[in-house]
């Protein structure tokens, strides 16, 4: 019973990491998306 224990806390503890970087990766997309919209606005402006 202790492997099926343990092999349970590290599957949980491997998931919330892998969606702790999924996350990220979602993040970094939206706050690039984000950035790159008001530099073209400020480019846009300056011409």
């Amino acid at each position: 019973m202790a492997i099926v224990s343990s092999f349970l806390t590290y599957f949980i503890e491997a998931a919330l990491l892998v969606a702790v970087a999924i996350a990220g990766v979602f993040l970094g997309k939206f706050l690039r998306k984000k950035k790159d919209a008001k530099d073209a606005l400020g480019r846009k402006d300056s011409e």
